[in-house]
């Protein structure tokens, strides 16, 4: 990362509340093409969420610290504060001098972008604008959040829009909050109804939706310049998994996350 900051753009996709074993189980289906073509041999890295909730995972990925591979570390990160003893700053980790990631890649030249999906991210009152307030854009409305059926695809249309308005030469580090994974999802899968209520069936249904549009949004990030990519989720959420159901709380549905990075090659297009 020491040497990919400065010279490619970046996006960070979080699909919220995307459980690791949905995630793996579509992959290994076929029924997410447009992501598994991206993903390193077709399959999701399984990785342990640094919270159990949106809030709390986001803050600690804007200060540099993703998702952990699920095995003994320590692991080297791609971004990381500069701090005096720290076991997983490597050498060709980026390390910025600022509080966090997004003032860290902003001192470095970068615009930081904010397309918001759930409600920690509606600026709406001072708790949803703690997180969009780091950045220097922010974006968020109604059609953007969970309660939208076509939220992904009206986040990807600002996505197209803020890169296309940017000067070439300036960098872009775009941060996507996807919201569609999360309550409700019930109305992703066709004869669902709101009665019967969101499922582990209705949140895969959503990760489909979400991957029918990616492409698009892939296709924007690499519109002007090779673009590193991260996409993973923020943490899981349970469906009557033992008994519970819901996120913020110590199940392993919610502490399981995927994880993948790669490239994005100048010109990809959206299938």
């Amino acid at each position: 990362m020491s040497e990919i900051v400065g010279s490619h753009d970046l996006l960070l996709i979080t699909l919220d509340t995307l459980r690791y074993d949905v995630a793996a189980e579509l992959a290994a289906a076929g029924r997410i093409p447009h992501l598994a073509r991206h993903l390193p041999d077709g399959v999701w890295e399984k990785r342990h969420a640094p919270g159990s909730f949106t809030y709390a995972s986001h803050q600690a990925i804007f200060a540099g610290f993703l998702p952990t591979p699920a095995c003994q570390g320590p692991h080297p990160r791609l971004f990381a504060a500069r701090f005096a003893g720290s076991e997983s700053t490597a050498s060709g980790t980026f390390v910025f001098d600022t509080p966090d990631l997004l003032s860290g890649l902003a001192d470095a030249g970068y615009r930081t972008v904010c397309i918001g999906g759930v409600g920690f991210f509606n600026r709406q009152g001072p708790l949803g604008s703690v997180l969009p307030g780091m950045f220097q854009e922010s974006y968020w409305e109604p059609e953007f959040g969970v309660a939208s059926p076509t939220s992904f695809e009206a986040q990807v249309t600002r996505a197209e829009q803020v890169v296309a308005e940017l000067p070439a030469e300036q960098r872009l580090f775009l941060f996507v909050n996807v919201a569609a994974m999360h309550q409700p999802n019930w109305f992703h899968q066709p004869g669902a109804t709101r009665e019967a209520g969101d499922s582990r069936a209705t949140h895969a249904a959503a990760l489909e939706y979400v991957d029918a549009h990616i492409g698009r949004l892939f296709a924007a990030a690499s519109s002007r310049r090779r673009c590193f990519a991260i996409v993973c989720s923020d943490h899981g959420t349970a469906y009557g998994d033992d008994g519970y159901t819901g996120h913020r709380l110590g199940h392993e549905s919610v502490w399981t996350v995927p994880y993948a990075h790669f490239f994005l090659e100048p010109g990809t297009t959206a299938p």
